[in-house]
């Protein structure tokens, strides 16, 4: 079979193909050059020189990355193409994600990454270049179930599992994927590569936005979207202004460093008020909620269920997932009720709903569900049973 492999030039794509080979595939290279070369602007490209003169290793889809996954191919044997994909990537996904901290959202941009580049556009080349299969080296696993239908499901190690950033997928892109190392823990990809001879077998996991190469998200932001930045006033819960901000771009619920503000107990951001350009302050309790509302939902399986469903809920990426009720609200909406009160419920993120180790489908935060006077807490055996719609495979 002919299968081509995501290289992202880290240990976990390297392997998946080195694995992919030795079972006996054909393997092709595939890695997605993100970045374009800032030539009428020597000043940027000065910038983004040294920057690379001194990459970090924990970040994705740099100039090193690229020279890293042509390193292994030629180490495995096998075909390496990179490939032009930085306008598709600064428009489906860098411009979404400063576009979402303009009203006021915090982004999700590897899930944008995952959804309209890696699983849109790369399949598309996979395809040109007459491959079956298109394998990446993401920690998750796709299983058939009895019905014929495609279920995507956790990776075996808890710590590394990337299935949260996946949930987009539908039938026919499960159908496509394939994930070598989904059945691995992470210990195991390493000795794998080390035992190959390849550099990267220690190289460290990205872990940041990898188009933010110096983690200065408001300077990024400033640069990309400099007339979001108007300074407006920074208030407390109870009304009161105590301070300036130079721009509400750029602020997350939860944050609490880089505020600028002095004050007796530790203040943290609580609410985005895009009508009054005001950033509101208050204190930890207030960053704590019931549950959320969701849109533009994608279930797994095709349809939303029939009715109201217990589940587990990530409300970012992390192993532990939280208990929970999902009412559907609609054909893309849900309200999502949590066993115990989350923190920090922030909109622009997405919410991913399992059961056990499966997928059920996830969404984008729109709003936490607030205190009422009457608690929003419920009896959990209401729901004892978690009830999902299927659909033939497409």
């Amino acid at each position: 079979m002919r299968v081509a492999v995501a290289m992202s030039g880290g240990v976990d794509s390297s392997v998946a193909a080195a694995v992919l080979k030795a079972q006996g595939h054909d393997v092709v290279g595939l890695t997605m050059k993100l970045w374009v070369c800032s030539q009428a602007n020597p000043e940027r490209a000065a910038y983004e020189a040294a920057l690379a003169q001194k990459t970090r290793g924990d970040v994705c889809c740099s100039p090193q990355d690229v020279l890293d996954a042509k390193d292994v191919c030629a180490i495995l044997g096998i075909p390496h193409y990179t490939l032009e994909m930085a306008e598709d990537f600064s428009r489906l996904v860098i411009d979404s994600f400063v576009d979402d901290y303009v009203q006021g959202r915090t982004p999700s941009p590897c899930v944008r990454c995952n959804e309209r580049v890696k699983s849109k556009g790369l399949v598309l080349k996979a395809r040109e270049l007459g491959c079956e299969r298109l394998a990446t080296g993401h920690y998750a696993r796709i299983a058939r179930g009895a019905d014929g239908s495609y279920k995507l499901l956790r990776g075996v190690d808890p710590a590394r599992d990337q299935s949260y950033f996946l949930f987009p997928l539908t039938q026919n892109e499960l159908a496509y994927l394939h994930f070598p190392v989904g059945d691995l823990p992470k210990p195991e990809v390493r000795r794998i590569a080390s035992e190959l001879g390849l550099r990267v077998a220690e190289k460290p996991d990205s872990q940041e936005i990898c188009f933010v190469k110096d983690k200065d998200h408001r300077r990024f932001l400033r640069e990309k979207a400099p007339a979001q930045f108007t300074p407006g006033p920074i208030l407390h819960a109870d009304g009161r202004e105590i301070g300036k901000h130079d721009g509400l771009i750029g602020y997350t619920i939860g944050q609490r460093r880089g505020l600028g503000v002095a004050w007796t107990e530790p203040l943290y951001v609580v609410k985005l008020d895009l009508e009054r350009n005001a950033v509101v302050l208050g204190s930890d309790e207030a960053l704590w909620s019931p549950g959320l509302e969701a849109r533009a939902m994608h279930w797994i399986a095709g349809a939303p269920p029939a009715e109201a469903i217990r589940a587990e809920a990530k409300i970012r990426h992390s192993p532990r997932t939280h208990g929970c009720r999902v009412e559907p609200q609609g054909a893309e909406g849900i309200r999502v009720l949590f066993d115990e009160p989350l923190r920090a419920v922030s909109p622009g993120q997405a919410v991913v709903l399992y059961s056990g180790e499966e997928v059920l489908g996830g969404g984008w935060i729109e709003r936490a569900v607030e205190h009422s006077g009457s608690s929003e807490n419920f009896d959990a055996s209401i729901c004892s049973n978690v009830i999902r719609a299927r659909v033939r495979p497409s």
